[in-house]
Order: structure tokens, then sequence, then C-alpha cells
């Protein structure tokens, strides 16, 4: 798309639910912004959602069940506030997606109620969704929304390299954004910028996201100045696909144990729907079920618990995966409720109407972030930050299933209506220092940042995972240190790419997960410690200063 012809006072890094959010609400305001992309528009980790959004729409639940049910869930660390203000407008932002056009699946045909399911640690039926791809649903809307919205101008395959402070380091005044069709890199102005850019787990080797979970909203903020809270409960799905036919094995480490999803299929999400209409976790070798051995919710106990079971049995067993079984459901059940995932395993030769399907667990969601208030405000003025780049409170140590759209669709609206309240009194945008190239040159080294790359992600797999321990934890620290090193030699003396950008982003938060991580001393939600497995009576979050660093220019 061509360049606006005034800039848009608002720079929106993301375009996930959040991002896409904020934007037509703030289009709504008569607010123009710039919605950064670093694919195409349609790219968000949204997209790739399957089970859905949790609101209360039943006459048998209530908002005081799902608030529990969250509660519960964040193992006692949940923000009181943040979980209310979320749960309660649900049902509001839900009926927006209705009338903005998201067609979600109904009772009994496009004139019956809403359908709702139920996934692990819910009480009642209140997940909304389009059969099995909610995010494809949601983000093609709203970007199709975003992209005929004359306020909202779209800028394509571009990454976000860092934010730019104003001479005080105290309010921001617009990002640093490498175009990869030019491979340059342009000083962007705004008068306030949004982080809705996603996670970290592609810290991880195995991760449930297809690409782009770099943890760069995460890791500006922090290089800013902004305080970064609860890194060190990064969420396991506990049922990805495992396909050794999609290029083999490979070994979990010393830290989850067992093998890993195969390279090819690692990015495939089996829904905790599933679990929801019924579908049971079963050892491949005997067909016994195991979860009631460890939760008397079963496989409807929160994802922790449910990963952590599925890792101690490949463990104790030495197995490369586990079952979960839907068969003795009828085929036509499985194919109307879970028509996307009964496709993509018949592709691999997988029919699970009649076979069960092999799962193991990978990264999936980061639970901790940048530390907000309620109106997504972060500790640098002008700078917001939502969706999974922020740490607002609702998740706790342990996020509640399906509640993850639902925050990126409440607080994209709530810093769409702060920034509305603030503007006028914001300083006008003004001219910044342009990057400097003048004195880097191209590498010929780049196999030195592939390797550092999957360096990071593999000790980060067998050191940080799903069970830890103290020392492995320091072990990843070390390592770590040497690489930032390394790093920032290629970052000072190169032209930067967004490989490079992204292993420098992931560098980061690997060192603020690991940190985060030693400082718990006690094993709550998402981090479980063989050095302190105990649970302490007081939840504390972990929370960890920025550094507000010389940013961005050379």
């Amino acid at each position: 798309m061509s360049e606006p012809k005034e800039r848009p006072p608002v720079l929106i890094i993301g375009s996930g639910a959040a991002g896409l959010t904020c934007a037509l609400k703030l289009a709504r305001h008569g607010i123009a912004s710039t919605v950064v992309s670093k694919a195409q528009l349609e790219s968000g980790a949204t997209l790739w959602a399957q089970g859905g959004i949790s609101a209360v729409f039943d006459e048998d639940d209530s908002l005081e069940a799902h608030v529990r049910d969250t509660l519960i869930a964040g193992a006692g660390l949940c923000e009181d506030a943040a979980v209310r203000f979320t749960v309660e407008r649900g049902p509001g932002v839900v009926r927006w997606l209705q009338e903005s056009g998201v067609d979600f699946t109904r009772e009994n045909g496009s004139d019956g109620r809403l359908h709702l399911t139920r996934e692990g640690g819910h009480s009642h039926r209140r997940v909304v969704h389009a059969a099995d791809a909610t995010g494809h649903a949601v983000e093609t809307t709203l970007a199709g929304l975003a992209a005929a919205n004359p306020l909202i101008h779209v800028r394509e395959r571009s990454i976000s390299l860092d934010l730019i402070l104003d001479a005080h380091r105290e309010r921001v005044i617009g990002a640093y954004l490498y175009d990869r069709r030019t491979r340059r890199v342009e000083a962007v102005p705004a008068q306030c910028v949004v982080l809705a850019s996603g996670g970290a787990n592609q810290v991880y080797l195995y991760s449930s996201n297809p690409f782009g979970a770099s943890g760069d909203g995460i890791a500006m903020a922090w290089r800013a100045g902004c305080r970064v809270a609860n890194m060190e409960f990064m969420q396991f799905h506990p049922t990805i696909l495992y396909n050794p036919g999609l290029g083999g094995s490979a070994s979990g480490g010393a830290a989850n144990g067992g093998a890993a999803p195969a390279q090819g299929a690692r990015s495939f999400l089996i829904s905790e729907a599933l679990r929801g209409e019924g579908a049971v976790l079963r050892l491949p070798t005997t067909g016994e079920r195991f979860m009631p051995r460890f939760d008397p919710r079963e496989e409807l106990a929160p994802r922790d618990i449910v990963a952590r079971a599925i890792d101690h049995e490949m463990k104790r067993l030495g197995l490369s995966y586990v079952h979960l079984d839907i068969t003795h459901k009828s085929p036509a059940f499985i194919e109307e409720h879970f028509p996307s995932i009964h496709a993509h395993c018949l592709s691999l030769g997988l029919d699970i109407t009649r076979q069960p399907i092999p799962v193991v667990p990978a990264a999936h969601f980061t639970c901790g972030g940048v530390l907000t208030d309620l109106a997504g405000r972060t500790d640098v003025q002008g700078l917001y930050a939502a969706g999974e780049t922020a740490c607002t409170g609702l998740h706790g140590a342990n996020r509640l299933a399906s509640n993850s759209i639902l925050e990126c669709l409440v607080f994209g609206e709530a810093v769409a209506d702060n920034i509305a309240d603030s503007l006028l009194t914001m300083p006008p945008m003004q001219p910044l220092q342009p990057w400097d190239e003048s004195r880097v040159s191209h590498s010929d080294e780049d196999v030195v940042v592939s390797h550092n790359w999957l360096e990071l992600r593999t000790f980060m797999w067998d050191y940080v995972g799903i069970v830890r321990t103290t020392k492995r934890l320091v072990r990843a620290l070390n390592r770590i240190s040497l690489l930032q090193q390394e790093i920032q030699d290629f970052y000072g003396n190169y032209r930067v790419d967004h490989h490079l950008i992204e292993l420098r982003n992931l560098a980061v938060c690997a060192d603020l997960i690991v940190r985060s991580a030693l400082a718990r001393h006690e094993s709550r939600g998402l981090h479980y410690t063989l050095d302190y497995p105990q649970t302490l009576p007081q939840a504390l979050p972990t929370i960890l200063p920025g550094r507000r660093l010389g940013i961005g220019a050379r």
C-alpha cells in the first residue's frame, strides 16, 4: 500500500486480534493508525487459534463462575480486577465480532443460538467458536475490515526493530521499522505506540506457532525501560500433533524428556475442544487412560497439569508421544465439529475417526509480558501493550483455555478508548533521528546467525521446559550471556535483517524467562522446578525492571 499523505498519530505493531481491534476501535473514534505486520496483514498468531473465545452466554453459567475458573487456573497469581474487567466485557466483544461478520457456529443452523463448547479448566460450556478454526474466522474478518478502512494504513512485511524515546527517555515518539522488501530501516514518528506483536514462544525449539512469535514487543519495551512480569510462566499446549513422517523426531532433551514433534508437524495444534467433547488421553503401549491418576478433572484439568502429566508419562516410559483418542464418537460428529483437524490429519494418512492422534506438548503461550494497567498503559508515556505481549494480570501462573483471544479483544478496545481520551493532550509528532548505517557492512557469515538461532532454541527446550532445575536454569543463563555478546557484535557491525532482529529479541526474552524462573523459589502453575516442588502460601508476581538503553539509533 502507498504511504498516507499524513502520518497517522498511532503506530500499532502487530496485526493479530489485539492490534486489529485497536485499529478498528480507533477508527470509530475518528483516529488514524498504522498497523505494522511482519508478513501479510492476515498473519498474526490469532490466525492459527482453533478453540474459541470464552464468554458467558449460557443461562446456567455466570460471570462469577468464569471469574472463579480463571482465578483457579491462574494458581493464585491472577489480579482479581483484571480478571473481572475482562470477563465482564466478554459477551460484548463477542457480539461486536458477530456484528462485524464473524460467523460463529450455532446450535441448529444459522437461526439457532451460539454453540458453546467446554475446554480444560472451565466448569461450564462457554467457549464460542467457528467450527475448529475460530482464529481464522476472527483474523480474516478483522483484517478485511481494516484493509477497507480509510483511517487504517497497513504496512506489511515490516519488522519493528526498536522504540524511539524522547531526549528525557520518558516518552515514546516513534519506532524504527525494518522493511523486508527494501532491506532498509526507517524511523517512523508517532504520538503513541501500541505493542500488539504477540508472545515469545519461538524461543523454544518446538512451538505451536508456525512463525513470528519472537517476543519483539516484550524485548523492545524492556529495552525502553518498561517493567516485565511473570516471564517464567510459559504455557506448553498439551496436544500438538506428532508425526515422524514429516521429517523424523527430535529429542526433547533433559528438561522435557521423550521426543519432540517432528519438524514439519510441530506447528499443528490439536484443539483442546476435542477433550471438551470427550477425547481422552491414553498410553500408546497399553491404551490405558492416565489423566485420572493425576487430577480429578481428568482430561479437562488446566493445561499446566495436563502437559506435566504427559511429560511425566513420556519420561517414565521412554515414549515419543501419547495418544489422544476420540474414536468413540461417531465419524459424523467428528467431521462436523472438527473439520479442519480431521482434514489435516487425513492429509497425513491419519483418520481420527478410526485412529488415535499421536500428540506431545509444545510451547504455546507467554503468560507474562510487559506490565500494564487496565487501559494497556506501560511505564513509558505514550506506549501501550495489548494481547500476548502484555501482562495485565489476567492469566496469573497459567492461562485458562480460550481466554487469549478474549484478552486481545477486550484490551485492544481498552487501549483504543484510552488513546481517544488522551490523544489531544499528547505532544505532537516530531522529526526523528534517521537510522545510521554509515559504519556497518554486509555480513558474509550469516551461518553464525542461523547457528545461534538454533542453539538458543535448543537449549531453552532442553533446560527451561516443562520441568526445570536450578542447575539447568543457570546453565541456560550462561549460554544466553555468551550468545548475546555474539548477537550484539553482529548488530553493531553489520546490516540488520529480519533473522538478526528476531534472534536479538528472542535472546532478550530467553534471558527474562530464565532470570524470572531463577527468582521463583517455588512451583506454581506453569513453573515447576524439582528443587522447589512446594507452592508457597503467598502468591507474588515476578517483576523485572526494564533497562532504559540508548534505544535503537547507531
